[in-house]
């Protein structure tokens, strides 16, 4: 009872607060029109259809997502689940953003019913990758965060194939929640309350949970219905907030644990304080939101809040709650025992067909053409075509390192956070700056990889450098980059398409010379990884293997991050973020069967390469005249296919 009054007196101060923030009236005033006065001057109307709703609809949406965190992590039993890590929220985004290009009287309409639908997909994903016994553990995790990058790259090539015309979904997609009436909220509240009631009677199967799924089914709980009802009603919830105000991260992994942390022990008051603390968050999030827009000129929505917040939030959940041997061995997906000669002869020969395809093969008003190209065609391609291949070495080898050193064949340098630096650096020196991404310079971009590199040694050193610190220090820094990039886009200029773009991983303005530097940096990065292979090899066998064997952690493991970091670091400062390269390659050739080291470097590093050297070129001839990024290409396809090898085998 006191712990539930001392939530409703936070909330309600922090309410007050907002509703100064948000309005210009004085309290007396504030409190008559809340009382029915007639509103008169325009503060008036402010106040009564903007302010209020505002502060409505944080609180509306905040305990949806603090109860749709609560119940993923009492049916998991894994306090890192919550609508943004299970993939969840991100397929109700792109579920909204497709269906307003194909249906958009559908999503007019029934939005919540598109979001449903896209959330019940990318969970259902993220369950098929990691099984059900998974999702209590870190494979859950990084599944959801590859589904994340997945729809995240759909929804992005499908705002650059129809901007500016979908500029409102920036403001939206960033997750702001000003309103300028009523009818958002109460069509929120309606559907809302009779989910946040609905959930509340699961109590019983969910303190029969906690004795194992035997025991629940030993005293007379139906698992399989009780966890679809329980799943779907989370589901829902993530939707109608969702549809509501767009995406907004970390409320539904914050308030739980937070709820947790509090003395919340029995299920019932772990779902009420959650949904209590979610919207207090929310809330607060909100107000520092409403004090930015104050001292800003652009708009800064709640969900870049909600990160700036939720993502330290995430680290010290992850430092309190994870121990050092999880993921202890690496556990390499099935495949042959070596790679048959007829399988390096494909790669050698896919790889020229599209590097010769790049060159001489094009679309023009007249159709399909191949010819040699002239001098001033070819000095056009070839650096792409370079850039390209080498961006592909270099993203594999470092998803060949990571994977090897977290020891999760899900593990790349995209999800760890390793192009998060470079990419936050450059995207923030242009919006501070002014100027154009493209010429922010490769130095900003190498500096703000190494601050992120500093960041993942001290945490991991605190730990003895254990994987999932690792990991998840990655992910809550790639989640704070993506709610800064939507910051930048919310501001709907031109700069922001040109950063929307530069985001896909273009080689559209790659240099002679950068493409013969990155060129070298990744040979030299195969030559290192060649030279390392014990070293990596030990690391995933587990650290008792290789203490035993005589390796020294404390160097391998910082010497083998700063490799796959530098890689990483190289690709992006020239091209941008290039997803999914680094997690399909090295995936791929341990199927294709390089189990060791050097076998799935080189193999993996000539699958990077064929992938990037012919996203490019789709990416330049398959929408002609207009161009897609590769990096975008190569997201959609490779992640695409890699899912349905995941969904189909199941490695993890």
């Amino acid at each position: 009872m006191i712990r539930a009054a001392l939530i409703g007196a936070l909330v309600l101060v922090v309410a007050g607060v907002h509703l100064a923030a948000g309005s210009d009236l004085a309290l007396p005033r504030m409190a008559a029109l809340f009382l029915g006065a007639e509103p008169q001057a325009f503060a008036d109307v402010q106040f009564t259809h903007a302010a209020l709703p505002r502060l409505v609809m944080a609180l509306l949406c905040g305990a949806a997502l603090g109860l749709a965190g609560s119940l993923f992590q009492q049916l998991t039993q894994n306090p890192l689940a919550a609508p943004l890590t299970l993939g969840a929220a991100s397929g109700a985004w792109l579920a909204l953003v497709v269906a307003t290009l194909l249906f958009p009287a559908l999503a007019a309409a029934h939005g919540e019913w598109v979001a449903f639908a896209g959330a019940a997909t990318a969970f259902g994903l993220v369950v098929a990758i990691s099984g059900l016994r998974g999702l209590t553990g870190m494979s859950a995790v990084l599944a959801g965060m590859a589904v994340n990058l997945l729809f995240g790259a759909i929804a992005a090539t499908i705002v650059l194939l129809q901007s500016p015309y979908f500029g409102h979904l920036f403001i939206w997609g960033a997750g702001d929640l000003g309103q300028s009436g009523w009818d958002k909220a109460l069509w929120l509240a309606l559907r809302l309350l009779p989910l946040l009631a609905l959930s509340l009677l699961l109590t019983r199967g969910l303190a029969l949970l906690r004795t194992g799924a035997e025991g629940a089914e030993a005293r007379g709980l139906s698992l399989l219905p009780f966890l679809a009802v329980a799943a779907g009603l989370a589901l829902g919830l993530t939707a109608l907030a969702v549809a509501a105000v767009g995406l907004i991260g970390f409320i539904g992994l914050v308030a739980p644990n937070l709820a947790r942390f509090a003395g919340a022990r029995l299920p019932r008051a772990e779902l009420l304080a959650s949904m209590g603390l979610g919207a207090g968050l929310l809330l607060a999030t909100d107000l520092l939101a409403l004090f930015a827009n104050h001292l800003t000129r652009d708009l800064v929505p709640s969900s870049a809040v909600a990160a700036l917040v939720g993502a330290p939030a995430l680290i010290w959940l992850m430092r309190r709650r994870l121990g050092v041997g999880d993921q202890a061995v690496f556990r390499l997906p099935p495949g042959p025992a070596r790679v048959p000669r007829l399988a390096w002869l494909g790669l050698m020969l896919t790889g020229l067909a599209f590097t010769l395809a790049a060159l001489t093969l094009g679309r023009t008003e007249d159709g399909w053409q191949a010819l040699w190209p002239t001098a001033l065609t070819f000095d056009l391609r070839w650096p792409r075509v370079l850039g390209a291949a080498a961006a592909g070495l270099a993203m594999a080898l470092s998803g060949v390192v990571l994977q090897r050193l977290i020891r999760n064949p899900l593990a790349s340098p995209d999800i760890l956070g390793m192009t998060a630096g470079a990419t936050v650096a450059l995207v923030g020196t242009a919006i501070i700056g002014g100027g154009s991404i493209h010429e922010v310079g490769a130095g900003i971009a190498i500096f703000g990889s190494l601050l992120v590199l500093l960041l993942l040694l001290g945490l991991g050193r605190r730990h003895g450098h254990a994987p999932t610190v690792l990991a998840l220090t990655g992910i809550a820094l790639a989640a704070l980059l993506d709610a800064l990039v939507k910051v930048a886009l919310a501001a709907g200029s031109q700069d922001s398409y040109a950063i929307l773009g530069w985001l896909g991983g273009s080689t559209y303005r790659v240099t002679e010379a950068e493409a013969g530097q990155l060129l070298l940096a990744a040979l030299l990065g195969l030559g290192l990884v060649l030279v390392l292979r014990r070293w990596l090899t030990l690391l995933s066998a587990g650290d008792d293997m290789a203490l035993a064997r005589g390796l020294s952690l404390r160097l391998a493991r910082p010497v083998c991050l700063t490799l796959a970091a530098a890689l990483a670091a190289l690709v992006t400062s020239w091209l941008g973020p290039v997803a999914f390269v680094g997690l399909l390659a090295p995936h791929a050739a341990v199927m294709l069967g390089a189990r060791r080291v050097a076998a799935q470097a080189l193999m993996a590093g000539g699958i990077g390469t064929v992938l990037m050297v012919g996203s490019d070129w789709l990416g330049r001839m398959a929408l002609h005249p207009m161009q897609l990024p590769a990096g975008t290409v190569a997201s959609v396809l490779g992640g695409s296919y890699f899912l349905y090898l995941l969904v189909r085998r199941r490695v993890l």
